[in-house]
């Protein structure tokens, strides 16, 4: 098991190893996305960039960025992923929306 912290939210989650952090942020009603992009986002699949967070604790507990990632926040600093494409290995804390 590992637990995600959502910093902003104050909120715990406990997730199996390998669960998708967007998947499992609005599984328990963690919101990731400004405005629009409530409505207006890719689905989880690493297209529009609207499911950013920033890591603040655990960054090697995740699975490494993806290509997609690579595209979207190669102007953003290395603690910035996108929830979509990010695999829970371990314990991590996180910022929505940064």
């Amino acid at each position: 098991m590992a637990t995600i912290r959502f910093i902003k939210e104050n909120k715990e989650i406990f997730v199996t190893e390998g669960a998708n952090l967007r998947l499992k942020a609005l599984e328990n009603q963690v919101d990731l996305y400004k405005a629009i992009a409530k409505l207006m986002n890719c689905g989880g699949n690493g297209q529009c960039g609207t499911c950013v967070v920033e890591v603040v604790e655990g960054l090697e507990n995740l699975s490494p960025r993806t290509e997609a990632e690579n595209r979207k926040l190669k102007r953003k600093p290395d603690t910035y992923r996108l929830a979509c494409q990010t695999k829970v290995l371990g314990d991590v804390s996180v910022k929505t929306k940064p």
